[in-house]
């Protein structure tokens, strides 16, 4: 290789190749603060939760589909994919906004007392402990706002616009 070669070789990784190398470090030393923010005991827990109380099945796009094999980064950004019944029809919500305002007293008071049109399993997570509660609160924030909002509800009368799950009517008759 000739000198003027090389020299425009240099410059241009010293133009390109440095900035990105400091962007890189910059990078990961904000994820280790970031880290350094949560009780990263709690996160794990709550990451353990999400994915084995089934929040990840609604709350992630392509999660349930995909045998969770779905970025971590998109988990718990809602879904467009609808749950249509004779409730109309529901679209799991983002958590990561939905929690963004909150503080970790209120997301436990919320959870407690949240009832919800189905398929939500309103009724489990009521009854989830204060401590699993507060590890799904840690995790959620851990994974800082992301995505969109899901698609407002519609009511059984409307066609949704969005892809959807049909669930059947319940069968008449008693139900104990």
């Amino acid at each position: 290789m000739d000198l003027t070669r090389r020299t425009v070789l240099l410059l241009v990784m010293v133009i390109f190749g440095f900035p990105v190398i400091e962007w890189a470090h910059a990078d990961m030393a904000a994820s280790k603060k970031h880290a350094a923010d949560f009780d990263m005991k709690q996160v794990d827990r709550g990451r353990y939760l999400s994915m084995t109380s089934g929040c990840n099945d609604c709350h992630t796009p392509g999660y349930l589909l995909s045998e969770g094999k779905v970025a971590e980064n998109l988990w718990l950004t809602g879904d467009r994919l609808g749950w249509r019944g004779p409730w109309g029809t529901t679209y799991a919500p983002n958590l990561r906004l939905f929690v963004k305002g909150m503080t970790e007293e209120q997301w436990v008071a919320i959870a407690r007392t949240l009832k919800t049109r189905p398929p939500m399993p309103w009724f489990n997570l009521n009854k989830m402990h204060a401590e699993d509660l507060k590890a799904l609160y840690q995790f959620i924030r851990y994974l800082g706002p992301g995505g969109e909002a899901a698609p407002a509800y519609v009511p059984p009368d409307q066609e949704p616009k969005t892809p959807y799950a049909l669930f059947p009517s319940p069968p008449k008759g008693d139900r104990k």
